[in-house]
């Protein structure tokens, strides 16, 4: 069975898995060398979550404290090497913490094992003092992913946001609360026919800020607590990156928001900041005492 259909019959229309399958359609379709890397991992990511099955789906609970990680490690399958080695952190609710690090240095494991799509070898992940486990189908309902490369199909805008969700099941009033969140306003308001506008294939004639927006809005339909930016302004011009910072800068204090960046100009604001390095935070803080205290993160900087 093709990936796409297989997400279409086994997954639950909420955000991280909607923008998980997204991200398995674009990897798919995906042959530059340039995305190959990404490609893989967010297929590898959505087939994780085609296959979730140990917790049904009921009504979400809200994200209210803290999410504890607890001397987490993980060991990929047939590696001798961790690619997590005993993290420990705490995100409290509201908080914009970013992840910063070299290729390799263990980010985009960590996301997955916050995410709930990989269990720790070792350690756990508590979520309001639960295991993350125990209430894994819950959690990735609440969390609205934006990835990288925001895939777009021929469709309309509404459709795009709404993704994969039958029209008939399409929530105006959330869709509607997506958009202003997501700053598309001032889009639609310049299209006649607003949302209803096909935006072409790959979202062909929107600019790259507002495809990302449209990805962001995607991750809020579902009104999730938490976001997930994972390198999403990482193939963006330098404008376009703050004109998204400034859409997500005005979500601060009604998510809690975490970024994953290699482009560090991206987590810049951020509460606090984790540096990872062989699979270990090597340092934490704010931007400006990592500059202060890490020759690493200062190197990454001026790089």
């Amino acid at each position: 069975m093709p990936l796409a259909e297989k997400f279409v019959e086994d997954s639950v229309d909420k955000s991280l898995e909607r923008n998980l399958r997204a991200g398995g359609a674009n990897a798919e379709q995906s042959a530059g060398a340039e995305q190959s890397t990404d490609a893989s991992i967010e297929t590898g990511r959505a087939r994780e979550v085609s296959t979730v099955d140990d917790a049904s789906p009921s009504t979400r609970n809200k994200f209210r404290e803290a999410i504890q990680l607890k001397d987490v490690s993980y060991r990929y399958p047939g590696s001798d090497e961790q690619a997590v080695d005993r993290i420990n952190l705490t995100i409290r609710k509201g908080e914009v913490v970013g992840f910063v690090g070299s290729s390799g240095a263990g980010k985009s494991t960590l996301v997955d094992l916050i995410l709930g799509l990989l269990r720790p070898t070792e350690g756990e992940i508590l979520i309001d003092g639960r295991p993350l486990q125990a209430q894994r189908r819950d959690w990735m309902t609440n969390i609205g992913y934006i990835p990288q490369f925001i895939y777009l199909a021929d469709d309309t805008i509404d459709h795009n946001i709404a993704f994969g969700i039958p029209q008939e099941e399409i929530d105006q009033v959330k869709l509607n609360q997506a958009v202003a969140d997501a700053q598309l306003g001032e889009l639609m308001e310049s299209l006649s026919e607003g949302g209803k506008t096909m935006i072409g294939e790959s979202g062909v004639r929107l600019s790259g800020g507002q495809r990302q927006r449209i990805g962001i809005a995607r991750a809020l339909y579902d009104q999730p607590d938490v976001l997930m930016m994972d390198e999403a302004t990482a193939a963006l011009d330098n404008i376009t990156e703050r004109q998204v910072i400034s859409a997500i800068e005005l979500l601060r204090g009604s998510r809690t928001i975490m970024m994953v960046a290699h482009r560090l100009s991206t987590v810049r604001n951020c509460d606090r900041l984790y540096l990872l390095e062989g699979g270990r935070i090597v340092a934490e803080g704010t931007y400006e005492e990592l500059q202060r205290k890490s020759e690493l993160f200062r190197s990454m900087s001026e790089g």
